[in-house]
């Protein structure tokens, strides 16, 4: 049977606007981790929060961030995976960047702009959904506001795992967990989401409260709040295998066209 994979989830406050302050405090974290992983799960926007600053903290796929995340992953011998904000032909994305042990990279660009905030006045959407293979695994990178939208994150059997990461406050933490769980459930795969924690510099509190869920959205591991710091997870795939094998709950999905 496949090998199982680790990850380790960061949830961690962030200094507003600071690109070069929020990797060195990430770093420091993740240093500090012994046990050996596979992926490591940064949150959205980890330099910066969630500004709408785009023209002043926009990188590129070559850009510092991208390469300290190349470093990190070459020295823990682990994939390292978080959005920050990115500029492509002029455009603004809130980009999700997975970078694989040995320096290859898959992105994501966020689907779903958050209009409550004025995000999709300032970033791009997204038009494909991302499946990133590794280690004989299959994932599904997603950001934030996609959790919301159930269709776009719908099981079409090309992943074991789904990763949200987050910038989600605190006001509405009942809808993440909720939601979390509700992914998990329909698509029957593991679902993880990794939030940060603190206050940012428009007064917006952040509980944390990411959380690891299984096949059937039984808890597996669910931070405090507040709590800053890291916790490791072993997924199974036999687990996906069995239950999807045993309750065949995939088999009566509806079709559907996305548009």
């Amino acid at each position: 049977m496949q090998e199982p994979l680790h990850i380790a989830l960061i949830q961690t406050d962030l200094v507003w606007e600071n690109p070069e302050a929020n990797r060195d405090k990430i770093y420091a974290l993740v240093s500090t981790i012994v046990d050996t992983v596979d992926v490591i799960v940064l949150p959205e926007m980890f330099t910066t929060g969630f500004t709408m600053n785009a023209s002043l903290f926009a990188e590129t796929i070559t850009g510092e961030t991208v390469l300290w995340m190349k470093e990190l992953a070459a020295k823990k011998q682990a994939a390292v995976m978080g959005s920050l904000i990115m500029s492509e032909a002029d455009t603004y994305y809130n980009q999700l960047v997975f970078v694989y042990p040995n320096g290859d990279l898959k992105t994501y660009k966020k689907r779903h702009t958050f209009t409550l905030a004025g995000e999709d006045k300032v970033y791009a959407a997204g038009t494909e959904r991302t499946i990133v293979e590794y280690k004989g695994w299959s994932l599904c990178p997603l950001v934030c506001y996609d959790l919301r939208f159930p269709v776009w994150a719908r099981y079409q059997n090309d992943y074991d795992v789904l990763l949200y990461v987050a910038n989600w406050p605190k006001p509405r933490i009942h809808a993440w967990t909720t939601l979390l769980q509700a992914r998990a459930i329909e698509n029957m795969s593991y679902c993880i989401g990794v939030n940060r924690v603190g206050t940012d510099e428009k007064g917006h509190e952040y509980s944390g409260h990411s959380a690891v869920y299984d096949v059937l959205g039984e808890t597996i591991s669910e931070f405090n709040e507040n709590e800053i710091g890291y916790r490791i997870v072993t997924l199974h795939k036999d687990h996906i295998v069995n239950t999807r094998e045993k309750f065949k709950f995939l088999n009566d999905r509806d079709g559907f066209t996305l548009r």
